[in-house]
């Protein structure tokens, strides 16, 4: 399809640092269509979950406390989600239209004392002068839910996940971004007591989360008796794409501008590449816990940061050991077994009666890249993607991290598949992110660039197709090093709604 673009329609492109001909190119996407994975298996513990014992994880942390002494580790937290999609519930309360929004309203007034930010109400003006007793003893739904979320009031709706209040403590709540702080002073300080923390923001946020963490970072220093080196950055606008109607033609607005939406969690990959770091723990905003909880939490992922030390030297050794001319047969078997058992790698029969320098070239391709390790958690019904074996079009399999979205929900055979995952994916990976020189690797050499997936959304009511980048521990990840651990649920606690803060992992005392 042939769009003829006008003056304004590409000046809004070149404010977006974006080209005509990369916008056709979406476009093109959009009119293919997009590949789709196709499962061979879930994977389960003893085939592509590692499970790990007492004994080996206390050698794993270990490891960990090493490295983490030397500096090697940062902390990347993608903390661009809105707020306000946590609170959906409540706008659909204010709204009074759905059939359901009479029992939330209910359960709205019969809990909102439990919520960490009650205080923050109580100190407001409405709860100093008395108008939020008032509208407590009247019922007045509407009223207190205005106040919450508008601009008049607390203005929650309009925050960043990142700057809600997530657990009441004693001293006061503390915030989603706050408990990324203490959670990282636990396991990524070195000897020194630096901390490395990067978080990535929106636009529209980026100054109230580092006003945020100019006044809280310093207290936070007190407590955990560490010193905080914060990185802030924001998603590329060039990595925006185009959206299109049903018919595959540009999105316009009620002014006729096209309308370009963020590419998804992708894009954060040049976020990634850009940290510059070592050794990176990956994890989302929303899932952190309270103080009485942290330790287990902070246990397994020193765990995975240890095993990640611990096969990321196995394979610097080995790589060291390909690049000299004089390997043996012997060494380069010991080399291809590791690649067997460690990243399950099948080799063709006549692989080893190729010469050694063949041999040699190829154990180095599959070494050399990105590593990661993932930790998995047994599936609890939470949406979202998790661990399977993917059939490769050269007939072999990989370890990948799948959202529904990528498969053909219309075959019964993938749906079957798909349905018996016994593992979910709760984003609690470590990466190993610069190779065996001590290089950064040029991570976008690593992504499945067939992994884009198409999502159909709606903008005030006009149904749109949005098209995303491979995800960021989905296809962007995809030709990484791979290993996936068995952790408990109970380091999973997420906040995508605003009731799940009253879960009891959430409350600072025991239930």
């Amino acid at each position: 399809m042939s769009v003829r673009w006008t003056a304004d329609d590409i000046r809004q492109m070149q404010t977006l640092g974006l080209s005509p001909q990369a916008v056709a190119s979406q476009l093109k996407i959009f009119e293919s269509g997009v590949s789709v994975l196709r499962l061979d298996r879930p994977c389960r513990p003893g085939d592509g979950i590692l499970s790990v014992s007492e004994e080996e994880a206390r050698q794993l942390v270990a490891l960990h406390d090493r490295a983490a002494g030397e500096g090697r580790f940062t902390k990347f937290v993608p903390a661009s989600g809105a707020a306000s999609r946590m609170f959906r519930d409540w706008y659909g309360i204010l709204e009074e239209g759905p059939d359901w929004a009479v029992e939330a309203r209910d359960r709205f007034l019969a809990s909102l004392e439990r919520y960490p930010f009650f205080r923050e109400l109580e100190a407001s003006p409405a709860g100093r002068d008395g108008r939020l007793k008032r509208w407590l003893a009247e019922k007045n739904h509407h009223t207190i839910l205005s106040f919450i979320l508008d601009e008049q009031g607390l203005n929650l709706g309009n925050l960043p996940k990142a700057l809600l209040a997530f657990h009441g403590y004693p001293e006061g709540s503390r915030t989603a971004v706050e408990e990324q702080l203490a959670e990282g002073a636990l396991y990524v300080r070195d000897a020194q007591k630096r901390c490395r923390l990067h978080f990535t923001v929106s636009q529209e946020h980026r100054e109230s989360v580092s006003s945020f963490l100019a006044r809280a970072t310093a207290p936070a220093e007190r407590r955990w008796d560490v010193s905080f080196d914060i990185g802030l950055s924001l998603q590329d606008p060039s990595s925006s794409t185009i959206a299109v109607d049903p018919e595959n033609r540009p999105f316009r607005d009620e002014k006729g501008a096209l309308v370009f939406r963020p590419a998804g969690h992708g894009a954060l990959l040049s976020n990634l590449h850009a940290l510059g770091g070592d050794l990176v723990f990956i994890k989302n905003i929303d899932n952190v816990v309270p103080d009485r909880l942290k330790p287990a939490m902070v246990h397994y992922k020193k765990v995975l940061g240890g095993l990640l030390v611990q096969i990321q030297a196995s394979i610097y050794r080995y790589l060291g050991e390909l690049e000299d001319r004089g390997i043996t047969q012997d060494v380069l078997d010991e080399i291809r077994q590791f690649c067997r058992e460690r990243f399950h790698v099948v080799f063709h029969e006549g692989f080893r009666k190729m010469p050694a320098w063949y041999q040699a070239q190829g154990l180095h391709l599959l070494l050399h890249r990105p590593l990661r390790v993932c930790g998995m958690v047994r599936n609890q019904g939470e949406p979202g993607g998790g661990p399977f074996w993917v059939a490769e079009a050269d007939g072999t399999t990989s370890l990948q991290i799948v959202e529904e979205i990528q498969i053909d929900t219309a075959s019964s055979q993938q749906r079957q598949i798909w349905q018996s995952a016994a593992y979910f994916n709760p984003v609690d990976l470590v990466a190993g992110v610069r190779d065996h020189h001590g290089e950064p690797f040029d991570l976008q050499r690593f992504v499945d660039d067939k992994a884009w997936t198409i999502a159909k959304k709606s903008e005030k009511g006009r149904e749109l197709k949005a098209l995303e980048m491979p995800g960021l521990w989905n296809g962007a990840m995809a030709r990484w090093n791979t290993v996936f651990v068995e952790v408990p649920v109970e380091t999973f606690n997420p906040v995508k709604v605003l009731e799940d803060l009253l879960r009891p992992q959430h409350r600072v005392a025991e239930p």
